[in-house]
């Protein structure tokens, strides 16, 4: 940088204490060049700049204006010193291009232009060497120039809102890039050096018009989200099965026949795929999604649902709205974690309308029922059923040996008899169902079956703490404890390192329980109506793996612009809470837009 400095002096000795020429647009104040200079920062966003002024990208090279007025500094003011410029931000003005003298910052690494009115950017782009965030969303770009594959440390390219129609072959070399959003743009293809973008995490190419995806996307090995909602697409290459590490995969708004299968898909937890013109939904397309818990295919023309739909254990999101299904398998209704069914605009013949308006239980509820009716004994007498007491002598074998459930709900009892653990006896329980009775706490025999249990029911009771034998429950990966008289989590919750999803919900929590942070495991924190004050979005963000937080109806006076970080959030909820800002409008625009909304408030 110095050495920059003196070669530009070297003609004219007083070259560095000279202004340049004639600026156009608005004046930059000094004061945010002096600090820019400290802090390596510049925000300029929302000035309406139409151009940006010489001396912004000469700011690491020209001598300050503050030379030219005192010359003696104070320790504090040496601007020989200053940093090189890392940050630069100049989104929501009204820039129709940017100068070729942006490679005289060649230590950025942040670059940020979205909502101007670019039509090109420069080639001088490619010379950013340490750039790792290019935002050039909502502009008017129709080419991105091949120097931009250069931009080897690249890790985040947001080329969303534009008028792309072709990309340029070489993206492939941008093999460090981590996510890219490519919705709103008018791509027809896609280009097959695709496949060498083995880090890339998050693919969005929504809202284009993509009538096909290349096979060798599959390659893709680190891919978690792929985003192809509203194309054009009518198949999805076999391929695709084979990403092992895909989470998250939308198809809405194509024109699919059939959903795609995908055996090596073992991680998938979210599949999108309505609004297209899928048929038939069979048992190929389920048996191997373990991990799903949104399965959406609402608006579509599927004429039944194959009884592999229990396979899913951990669907908590089933929406199957505005099909052709006339009948379901009322097994759906043993889904242990389902707490969404959606059915309306289907001409069911067994479920009357005003059942369906009732809500999800009440229809899972009705679902159970007519199992155990279609059950009957070889010897005519009454069926076994999970309803049965343990005072007449009937406890429901089935469930335990078959369906690995030990279930006591609904009967207002204050203790679990031990009958009900006796009839265990070897058996290994995978789940529990203590929900909806007037239990004060958890009962100590839930620790005989720490070996197997891994999901525990005990909402809708009257639990003021949590046992140390519940913290024993190794394998438990799935803890719902919602609607109780909670105040606090002990520490030994810790222990539970398998924990994937907690339901806290209607306690009366006042902090945010610290164990959680400490859970690293965790991938859904459902903690709405409570009185909670505050978050430590720092603690937020080491936890990898959480993708949901419900913090609905509570009492949290501000939200943390820190909470913006934690990228891994895909349901972040906040309504109800007595905050100013975000305002609503901002909340209503989804989960995205308000992780967007808080970067943007913390302070540079």
């Amino acid at each position: 940088m110095a050495a920059a400095r003196s070669r530009a002096a070297a003609g004219d000795p007083r070259a560095g204490f000279r202004r340049p020429a004639a600026e156009a647009g608005p004046a930059v104040p000094q004061g945010l060049l002096r600090a820019a200079r400290k802090s390596g920062q510049l925000n300029l966003s929302g000035r309406s700049l139409s151009e940006v002024p010489q001396h912004v990208w000469r700011i690491n090279l020209d001598t300050p204006e503050e030379a030219h007025q005192n010359l003696s500094f104070g320790a504090a003011d040496r601007w020989w010193e200053q940093t090189d410029l890392t940050k630069l931000i100049l989104a929501s003005n009204k820039l129709q291009c940017l100068s070729e003298d942006v490679k005289l910052l060649p230590a950025l690494t942040v670059l940020d232009v979205h909502d101007n009115q670019l039509t090109s950017l420069p080639s001088a782009l490619g010379q950013l060497e340490n750039l790792q965030k290019l935002d050039v969303s909502h502009n008017k770009l129709k080419s991105i120039p091949e120097e931009l594959m250069q931009l080897s440390h690249l890790k985040r390219l947001l080329l969303h809102h534009n008028e792309l129609s072709h990309l340029p072959d070489g993206f492939g070399q941008l093999v460090n890039l981590e996510e890219l959003d490519l919705s709103h743009n008018h791509l027809t293809d896609i280009p097959t050096s695709f496949a060498l973008l083995i880090n890339l995490a998050r693919l969005n190419l929504a809202c284009n018009q993509l009538k096909n995806l290349p096979a060798d996307i599959s390659a893709m090995r680190s891919l978690r989200q792929l985003d192809c909602t509203k194309n054009y697409l009518e198949t999805v290459p076999s391929e695709l099965a084979t990403m092992a590490s895909l989470e998250q995969l939308y198809l809405r708004k194509n024109k699919l026949r059939y959903l795609p299968e995908l055996p090596s898909c073992k991680l998938l937890k979210e599949l999108h795929a309505g609004e297209n013109q899928i048929e038939i939904l069979n048992a190929e397309n389920l048996k191997h999604l373990n991990s799903l818990s949104v399965l959406e295919l609402r608006d579509n023309k599927i004429k039944s649902v194959p009884d592999e739909i229990t396979l899913l254990q951990k669907l908590e999101r089933l929406d199957l709205a505005n099909n052709d299904i006339s009948r379901l398998p009322y097994t759906l209704g043993n889904l242990p974690q389902l707490k969404f069914l959606s059915l309306e605009g289907n001409p069911l013949r067994t479920i009357r309308r005003d059942l369906l308006q009732k809500g999800t239980q009440e229809l899972l509820k009705y679902l159970r029922s007519k199992m155990q009716d279609d059950v009957t004994s070889p010897n005519g007498e009454p069926p076994v059923t999970a309803m049965t007491l343990p005072s007449e002598s009937r406890i429901n074998m089935h469930a335990i040996t078959s369906l690995k459930l030990l279930e006591y709900s609904e009967k207002q009892a204050a203790v679990i008899p031990d009958e009900m653990f006796d009839a265990v006896r070897s058996n290994p329980v995978a789940t529990v169902n203590f929900s909806k009775n007037q239990l004060n706490e958890i009962p100590p025999r839930i620790v005989e079956l720490k070996d197997s249990l891994c999901d525990v029911n005990l909402g809708f009771n009257k639990i003021s703490s949590i046992s140390l034998e519940l913290c024993m429950l190794h394998k438990l990966t799935h803890l719902d404890i919602r609607n109780n008289f909670l105040t606090s989590l002990p520490e030994e919750m810790e222990a539970l390192t398998r924990l994937q999803i907690i339901n806290l919900s209607f306690n009366r929590f006042k902090v945010f329980p610290s164990v959680l942070y400490h859970m690293v495991a965790l991938e859904t924190i459902l903690l709405s109506n409570n009185q909670v004050g505050s978050i430590d979005p720092l603690q937020l963000k080491k936890m990898d793996k959480l993708g949901t937080l419900d913090l609905q109806n509570n009492d949290l006076l501000q939200v943390p612009p820190e909470l913006g970080n934690c990228e891994t959030l895909r349901t972040l909820l906040l309504e109800g809470n007595p905050f100013r800002t975000p305002r609503a409008a901002i909340l209503a625009k989804g989960t995205a837009a308000v992780l967007e909304y808080l970067r943007s408030r913390i302070p540079t």
